[in-house]
């Protein structure tokens, strides 16, 4: 079994404790997220994990010839090698044990061995053609083939130059060596910032296979939900542990954060009052004790701290200016590159209000028929049309790339926003991820993501009726797109978008249009769980037998205007005894889903307290006693494993139930 075990890690930066006697444990079948602010020092504890950041006290322990790989945000780029030979460098590892297979079979030639050398020698070279076999070593074509081809690389791409890809698409290249590397631990920094959905269920699915341990950190919830069992959340310095998936961390610590952020304004109100009473009297002589005695008071205050990325932040959209019922209407509309058709002859129409989601494969057309609706796009057949009134916001990679300024971060922010938001425009600018000295840089020195989130949030400050958003979650933390889903949901003017972040696509998407590459997009009256739901029943059906479907063709190509029957919904009459028993039922899964809540608790505190003795150096001392803690703990997993998928079973089955 290998594990990487860190205990006691503390860090500072500065005046400030980063991290403070962190510990973390994974082992084989560890799947865990790191969770925390912005900011918070998440990428910092991965990188002492990896051994690339020596912290300030603490220890990191492996199993002795664990294999450890950290694949970092941003910031790798292949100059030289085809993508195919620069994801053969994964096997690398390999060829010394090839060399040593080789010098071992040239010694069992020997006829001066004796009969245990021989033993021994044999013994030896069987475990490494295991080790081989089990790498996949003799199987790498096939494997690099699976893994590219999975992150959405064509087999045209396997022997361009790795120079020539985009930064995104290096990343991306990065990735899969870190996968074909299979290493016993995998510490994976936001590996999904530049993948599309497919990419991504794709990753969900080899994560899933994967033998090893998996610390991971992403702004994209869905992923976590299916992917991990475990978050350690870093706030403030501590690193705590929360048992379960990602859902179930949320809801157990919004309910510890509301109580944080519940005392931290109370706090706040407080100073304000001391605050106010000490400028108001100050200067009054009669006064003076009281004053005194309030400024005491404020020095005996120990602040409750919540960093800037957790604050409570809530955006409205300046008002949508009024237009026309329908805002955007196509009609035989087709779109080609030379002779290959990207958009098959479709019509649509878009009503005010709606908020509809393009999806589909990588050159599909999704980006392309964006710029059609947006004006950008010129060169197509058919006709596109706006409604009366409307006043368009456009946001894509492309724009937010080529915009120039000789001012600061804030002053350009300032420059769009309306006289009424400018108070809160610094709050903004900071739910944006601009903090502190951030906000006075000059434009010309942004990354690319600075500059993506300042567009932007320039463009939601603008008075608009029809956003037309080409990926505007890509940038942003999870605290930063909910304030972005939030503002979206309430929105009254028309959006029309692109995501790849599924959450994101299932609660603000109303209509979904699929395009698939060359033929016409098909419309779907729901949200992207509808839209997945329709899509499996669709491809079950090409397996059965052929019936007349009176809603068949309902969607297909069809306006948004048009009229959906709610024919999905069979009418069920309960008698009173069935009713009685349904009632029945609920109770016992309502009763059982507390009995799990529970046991669920007491794991967690068992794991806790087999983690802080696994901690102590002194453990390892003793082997039995180091095995004996890891049995116990891959027990109380394999218990909570469980227990989290019957306690997600009840919670369908609750969720089922009509009262």
């Amino acid at each position: 079994m290998s594990f990487i075990q860190l205990g006691g890690i503390s860090l500072s930066f500065g005046a400030r404790d980063l991290i403070r006697n962190a510990t973390l444990n994974l082992q084989d079948g560890s799947r865990a997220a790191l969770a925390g602010p912005n900011g918070a020092g998440k990428s910092t504890l991965m990188k002492i994990a990896a051994g690339i950041v020596k912290q300030d006290s603490g220890e990191v322990i492996t199993t002795k010839g664990a294999r450890v790989v950290y694949l970092p945000q941003t910031g790798i780029r292949f100059e030289e090698g085809r993508v195919h030979d620069i994801a053969e460098q994964a096997f690398s590892y390999y060829l010394g044990l090839l060399d040593e297979q080789e010098k071992i079979g040239r010694a069992l030639e020997s006829e001066h061995l004796s009969e245990k050398e021989t033993a021994r020698l044999l013994e030896q070279h069987h475990e490494i053609g295991e080790t081989l076999e089990d790498a996949n070593y003799w199987r790498r074509e096939e494997r690099i083939a699976e893994v590219l081809r999975g992150l959405d690389f064509k087999t045209g791409d396997f022997e361009r130059p790795a120079s020539e890809l985009s930064g995104g698409w290096q990343m991306r290249l990065a990735l899969a060596k870190v996968l074909l590397e299979d290493p016993d631990i995998m510490l994976l920094d936001e590996p999904t910032n530049y993948l599309d959905l497919e990419a991504r269920t794709w990753l969900e699915n080899f994560l899933r296979d994967y033998r090893g341990a998996v610390l991971v950190v992403s702004h994209d919830r869905y992923f976590l939900d299916v992917t991990v069992r475990e978050v350690y959340e870093l706030f403030n310095g501590t690193l705590t542990r929360y048992a379960g998936t990602y859902s179930q961390y949320e809801v157990r610590r919004s309910q510890e954060l509301a109580a944080l952020f519940e005392a931290w304004e109370r706090q706040q109100e407080e100073i304000q009052r001391i605050e106010e009473f000490i400028r108001r009297f100050r200067y009054k002589e009669s006064k003076a004790p009281q004053v005194q005695s309030r400024i005491k008071m404020l020095e005996k205050i120990t602040p409750i701290e919540i960093p800037e990325g957790m604050k409570r932040i809530h955006f409205a959209f300046p008002p949508a200016p009024r237009s026309g019922q329908i805002a955007v209407r196509i009609r035989d509309l087709t779109k080609a590159y030379g002779s290959m058709q990207v958009i098959g002859r479709f019509s649509l129409e878009v009503e005010r209000g709606q908020k509809l989601a393009f999806v589909g494969p990588n050159g599909a057309g999704k980006s392309t028929l964006m710029r059609i609706i947006a004006g950008a796009e010129s060169s197509f057949e058919g006709e596109m049309t706006l409604g009366a009134n409307m006043l368009i916001g456009y946001f894509s990679q492309e724009s937010a790339e080529l915009m120039e300024s000789g001012s600061t971060v804030e002053e350009e922010a300032e420059s769009v926003c309306p006289f009424e938001m400018l108070p809160k425009l610094r709050n903004l600018l900071g739910a944006f991820l601009f903090r502190d000295d951030d906000i006075e840089k000059p434009i010309s020195v942004l990354s690319g993501g600075e500059r993506s989130r300042l567009a932007l949030l320039k463009l939601l400050l603008k008075p608009s009726n029809l956003l037309v958003l080409d990926e505007p979650t890509n940038h942003l933390d999870l605290t930063s797109k909910d304030i972005l889903l939030e503002a979206l949901r309430k929105y009254e003017g028309t959006v029309i978008f692109v995501s790849h972040d599924r959450q994101f696509l299932d609660e603000l998407a109303d209509r979904v249009l699929e395009l698939s590459c060359g033929l016409p997009p098909r419309l779907y009256h729901g949200n992207y769980a509808y839209y997945l739901e329709k899509k499996v029943q669709e491809s079950s059906a090409e397996t059965q037998p052929e019936h007349p479907d009176p809603n068949k063709n309902r969607e297909s190509g069809a306006p948004a205007t048009a009229a959906v029957q709610n024919s999905d919904q069979p009418s069920v009459t309960r008698d009173w005894g069935q009713e009685k028993a349904r009632k029945a039922q609920v109770r016992r899964l309502k009763r059982r889903e507390e009995e799990i809540s529970a046991r669920i608790e007491a794991i967690a505190v068992g794991k806790a307290r087999l983690q802080e003795e696994l901690a102590h150096p002194n453990t390892y001392i003793n082997g039995e006693k180091t095995r004996r803690i890891l049995a116990d703990l891959e027990t109380l997993d394999q218990e909570a494993e469980c227990l989290n998928q019957e306690w997600l079973e009840i919670a369908e089955s609750l969720a089922g139930e009509v009262t």
